[in-house]
């Protein structure tokens, strides 16, 4: 909370500098009357630098922070989940990250869904063999497939621990070929509350992990924010054009005073008649 009051104080800040940094734009213009006509130009491309500078700065860190910001209203409705497909090393202790996992409040689920052995780069009898032979080694390997670069990827029967399946592939290998696996990848799929994702994130983080992929209301969000925001150059050229268009309204404010003075005649007179 202390820390979202925080990033909030420091956005007003941010947009309060930007305003300040127009203000000063909007003062050079209203110089005009006491510059030569060819400095103009000069005016322009100065509000120009002084709006994409202040944006770059100032402006952009907030922008890029709109697919967060934007996702919070999905967070906060209840019953919204969101899936996070985790890669885990199979040096991790697989009871001590599921029993973390699930006294955090915010839990659903957490369900290790396949493993993925890598060994040598495999010709195609190499291929054949392995899988005419993985499903002898153990009956709760659901499915598997054998790539030519030499992963073996074993998809686990639910309740099937990674632990178990390592185990029994491991021990043919020794039986096999003499030696042991140096290492193997987990696969798991943890299932969260979309309020507690940042907290779960935490958690995993510390340990080294980051979901390798997220689905869900608030990652949904996320992206089709992300797939509608403009890249920072072009972001940065639109605050410098601000400058420009601010910097043009300092310029020609006295027109502007006079324009308006006259329209609020013209409208005093034809409501007199």
């Amino acid at each position: 909370m202390a820390c979202e009051f925080m990033d909030m104080i420091i956005t007003i800040i941010y947009i309060i500098l930007f305003i300040i940094m127009m203000v000063f734009v909007f003062s050079i213009g209203m110089l005009r009357p006491y510059m030569p006509k060819n400095e103009i130009i000069l005016v322009l491309v100065v509000a120009f630098l002084i709006g994409a500078i202040g944006g770059a700065f100032f402006l952009e860190p907030i922008y890029e922070e709109m697919p967060e910001v934007l996702s919070l209203v999905e967070k906060n409705i209840p019953g919204n989940e969101e899936t996070m497909y985790l890669d885990l090393s199979s040096s991790i202790n697989m009871n001590e990250l599921r029993s973390e996992l699930s006294a955090t409040e915010g839990f659903i689920s957490f369900e290790e869904t396949s493993i993925t052995i890598p060994l040598w780069k495999f010709n195609q009898r190499e291929i054949e063999y392995f899988n005419y032979v993985l499903g002898n080694i153990d009956s709760h390997f659901k499915n598997y497939n054998v790539t030519s670069d030499g992963k073996i990827e074993i998809e686990l029967e639910e309740n099937y621990s990674s632990y178990d399946a390592l185990k029994s592939f491991s021990d043919w290998y020794r039986l096999v070929y003499g030696g042991s696996l140096s290492y193997a990848q987990v696969h798991a799929k943890l299932v969260v509350s979309s309020s507690s994702v940042d907290k779960f994130q935490e958690i995993l983080l510390n340990k080294g992990v980051v979901a390798s992929k997220m689905e869900g209301p608030v990652q949904n969000k996320i992206n089709e924010t992300n797939s509608t925001m403009l890249p920072s150059y072009q972001f940065v050229a639109i605050t410098g054009a601000v400058g420009v268009v601010v910097s043009l309204f300092g310029i020609y404010y006295e027109s502007f005073g006079v324009f308006y003075r006259k329209f609020r005649k013209f409208v005093s007179e034809k409501r007199k008649r």
